[in-house]
């Protein structure tokens, strides 16, 4: 055998011993012989394990990898084991899903700082107890894998619903995952579980969640640097062959100087889906409208025109 693979006894001599003692007593500063024990020595330190009632664990590792969020992993996510949930209070109620302000914080333990982020936490309704079907039209040419899945959604059975919901839930971080490595401006999804989408809460800058673009009435030098945003937002949707699909003034958030989009469930492809440019077209005319209300001339024909180039 290669003498460069294995090492002979004569190579642990006793000089190298005592180099390795000598080592040690520079490293740390303890002039106290290594006990090869110490490596395998482990500090605990006791955790309450009492959660209130609106308090979890949390499910960071309960996910499967491909659950979570992608890389580059924002520096503020918490991924510790023994960090907890806690819900803080209802942000939005909708027709097919409800929002929550949720904060996962863990405690400081030992050496590590305690740690905590505000997060957007979005839950899907089953079918029956939705106010609003979402129009097949949406998802012309996306496929279901399992054949049971397909069966029971087809049959609406309350496992078809629930498969459905998860679906939805599944496509939106998809749709997010892809758009915020795209450089779109779209919330981070931290994970999907089930029917539960985790998100990056988007503030106001003093605490409460960012308001609608809908709802505010920015000066005229700001509401041109809104457009820039939205139509570089839509150049890189289109770039990757999407559509919003449901593109308004109620589904981008104004926070401060940034706008954001959000409730993307229903991204459409625009060549795959036979409506896609239709869909597109929609996106175009809902915003060059709200943009040209308060005083900003757009055209939608030209923005339409100007994101195709985008995708062929």
């Amino acid at each position: 055998m290669s003498s460069d693979v294995f090492r002979t006894d004569s190579d642990f001599s006793d000089q190298n011993l005592s180099d390795l003692d000598s080592r040690w007593s520079e490293l740390t500063g303890d002039e106290s012989q290594p006990d090869p024990a110490d490596a395998f020595v482990f500090h605990f330190q006791e955790v309450d394990e009492q959660l209130g009632p609106d308090q979890r664990w949390s499910t960071w590792l309960d996910v499967e990898r491909g659950s979570r969020g992608p890389d580059p992993r924002p520096d503020w996510v918490v991924t510790e084991q023994a960090a907890i949930d806690t819900e803080l209070g209802v942000l939005k109620t909708g027709k097919e899903a409800d929002v929550f302000l949720v904060e996962r914080a863990v405690e400081p333990i030992g050496d590590n700082p305690a740690r905590s982020s505000l997060l957007a936490a979005k839950r899907y309704r089953t079918e029956e107890h939705r106010s609003f079907h979402r129009s097949t039209s949406y998802v012309e040419g996306r496929r279901t894998r399992n054949s049971r899945d397909s069966r029971a959604m087809a049959k609406k059975t309350a496992h078809g619903g629930s498969v459905a919901a998860g679906q939805w839930a599944g496509a939106e971080f998809g749709a997010l995952c892809q758009l915020w490595k795209a450089g779109v401006p779209v919330p981070y999804p931290v994970q999907v579980d089930g029917t539960e989408l985790l998100m990056e809460f988007i503030d106001d800058g003093d605490g409460g969640a960012a308001p609608r673009l809908a709802q505010v009435r920015p000066p005229k030098e700001l509401l041109g640097q809104y457009f820039e945003q939205l139509r570089d937002g839509m150049r890189e949707l289109a770039r990757v062959g999407l559509a919003h699909g449901d593109l308004s003034p109620y589904n981008v958030l104004a926070q401060g100087e940034r706008i954001v989009m959000i409730d993307l469930p229903q991204v459409v492809d625009i060549v795959g889906n036979p409506k896609g440019m239709d869909f597109l077209l929609r996106d175009c005319h809902n915003m060059a409208t709200w943009f040209t209300n308060r005083g900003l001339e757009i055209d939608e024909q030209e923005l339409f025109a100007d994101l195709l180039t985008m995708v062929f």
